[in-house]
């Protein structure tokens, strides 16, 4: 390729990143003088490229917003990176309904990579294995996903076609604050303006959304709704509701009981504790099924009291025979 037109490609790839690029700036990247910059933006104006200039102290070029550019220029690192980021979305079942567009964008970006770095990443993708099953989570529909989006940037009421966890189907309005990525699913936290509920709503169950006119305040002084989510995960109705207190760091005992399952709560020192010692934690949980309990707590070689349920209580006593019983089996 002859050094000129190398250097006009370079030039739009640097335009392509994004803001405004001063002239002393782009002409110390292609190492070129001011006046041969010019000269490039001249010939990217040639090619239809729309660059704006910028006037002022801080002036220089840019892209016009919101141009599709035909020639989508990625250096080998940002292909790697958009390529290991389909990957990683496919594995951890954050796609959309359209399954096939990660596979058919990736395939896109392979087919305009040169020669030389095709077969290398490709090598890397085809070699690369995941620790985790792949995602096997229902998506939500791309129409959907945008939507909702747009209405928590914006803060603007939704209506959604909803189907709970128990097959109901129906219409509800939504204040909607934020979208969580968790375990493979997308939520979104929101606001029910007729009860002023705060919920949790998967993407998956919903199949539909309208965006309605009209803004609303999003609450002040709340949880991000990262942790809205967490806590509502933690608190959702079970068969079962737990209570322990744990002694020790909240660190320690949410590495295996964490925000999505239990909430702690450190308590406030007893009037002859020990200042040195460790906290004591009200540990709360709410869960379906008890027997995998006392192996956590026992993971845990915390000290800990079972406030209720009492089951909870025989269940770890039992754990304990049994552990006894097969140590001295050794002996």
């Amino acid at each position: 390729m002859p050094r000129p037109l190398a250097r006009v490609l370079a030039l739009l790839e640097l335009l392509q990143s994004g803001g405004v690029r001063t002239v002393g700036e782009l002409a110390g990247r292609l190492d070129v003088d001011e006046r041969t910059v010019r000269r490039y933006v001249g010939h990217l104006l040639d090619l239809d490229v729309p660059v704006e200039s910028v006037r002022g102290r801080y002036g220089g070029y840019r892209l016009a917003p919101g141009y599709r550019l035909p020639p989508l220029m990625l250096t080998d690192e940002e292909a790697l990176a958009v390529l290991l980021g389909l990957a990683a979305g496919r594995q951890a079942g954050l796609t959309t309904a359209t399954a096939t567009a990660s596979e058919t964008a990736a395939a896109k970006i392979r087919r305009v990579l040169p020669e030389r770095t095709r077969p290398r990443l490709d090598a890397l993708l085809g070699s690369l294995a995941f620790t985790a099953p792949p995602g096997e989570a229902a998506a939500p529909d791309a129409t959907v996903l945008l939507s909702i989006a747009d209405a928590v940037a914006h803060h603007r009421p939704v209506v959604v076609r909803y189907t709970s966890g128990d097959g109901r189907h129906g219409e509800r309005t939504l204040h909607p604050h934020g979208l969580v990525a968790h375990s493979g699913r997308l939520y979104v936290t929101a606001t029910e303006p007729a009860t002023g509920a705060e919920r949790t709503f998967r993407l998956d169950r919903m199949s539909g959304a309208r965006v309605l006119p009209g803004s609303f305040t999003p609450p002040v002084g709340q949880p991000d709704p990262a942790q809205r989510l967490l806590t509502a995960l933690a608190t959702a109705p079970y068969r079962h509701e737990v209570s322990l207190r744990v002694q020790g760091s909240a660190e320690r005992i949410r590495s295996r009981l964490p925000p999505a399952v239990a909430v702690v709560t450190e308590l406030p020192p007893a009037a002859d504790a020990d200042p040195a010692a460790e906290p004591w934690h009200r540990v709360a949980l709410r869960v379906e099924r008890l027997d995998w309990l006392p192996g956590v707590l026992a993971a845990l070689d915390l000290p800990f009291t079972i406030e209720h349920p009492d089951e909870l209580r025989d269940l770890v006593e039992s754990l304990g025979r049994r552990l006894v019983d097969s140590a001295r089996r050794g002996a």
